[in-house]
């Protein structure tokens, strides 16, 4: 039985280096479940972050359905961030993100203090990667999904931490006005095709808390 339509579309915002289709299993997922979604591309390396806040600004314009709410994985749920403190009269709903750093990444900062490693990372510093992002807005209920998986960087380079997803530790997730904190076993890019991650947004969205643990 296809499920219901849910009024309020979905925005799914992707992470640094990545583009739409990074998030394409988990909008799917999203989609079956009745969602109305749709991505929002930004040049994460090239595009300063204040043309990336209007630009998200202008796709959120006039969207049908009601407040929308929102996906974001990794430097996405920091762009996030930025939105709401730019524009904290915008209407939103609920709110997931997946390995956000909200308080900075230390993969970043450790790396950041390297020139050629600053030039590859571009304007991706300006979105609060080194910690300087702007506080959360506690009206908003977000919630924060964070991998428990040390695959990846953080098993060759300093600033990940433990526990952490192999690229952004778990300490650098918690905002403080989070609605609710999930810890799954999964990695950093390993959420994105995760069935579990999938039903537990699904489930943050629609209902305002997580699955029930098994």
């Amino acid at each position: 039985m296809t499920p219901s339509r849910d009024a309020a579309p979905v925005v799914l915002v992707h992470g640094l280096f990545m583009r739409p289709w990074s998030l394409a299993f988990l909008q799917w997922r999203l989609q079956r479940a009745g969602f109305h979604t749709l991505g929002f591309a930004y040049a994460t390396r090239h595009q300063p972050v204040a043309e990336s806040v209007a630009a998200l600004r202008q796709r959120l314009q006039d969207l049908p359905g009601g407040p929308p709410r929102f996906v974001a994985h990794s430097m996405g749920g920091l762009l996030l961030q930025q939105l709401f403190a730019v524009h904290p009269d915008l209407p939103s709903s609920r709110i997931v993100t997946l390995g956000t750093p909200h308080l900075g990444s230390g993969i970043a900062v450790a790396l950041a203090r390297h020139r050629a490693v600053r030039w590859l990372l571009g304007e991706s510093l300006g979105y609060g990667l080194l910690g300087d992002a702007p506080a959360w807005d506690a009206r908003r209920e977000l919630g924060v999904i964070a991998g428990v998986v040390l695959v990846g960087l953080g098993r060759l380079l300093p600033g990940c931490g433990l526990p952490g997803d192999g690229t952004v530790a778990v300490a650098d997730t918690l905002v403080p006005g989070r609605r609710s904190q999930r810890y799954l076993p999964v990695t950093h890019f390993g959420m994105l095709l995760s069935p579990r991650v999938a039903a537990e947004s699904v489930s943050f969205l629609r209902y305002g808390h997580w699955l029930k643990r098994d």
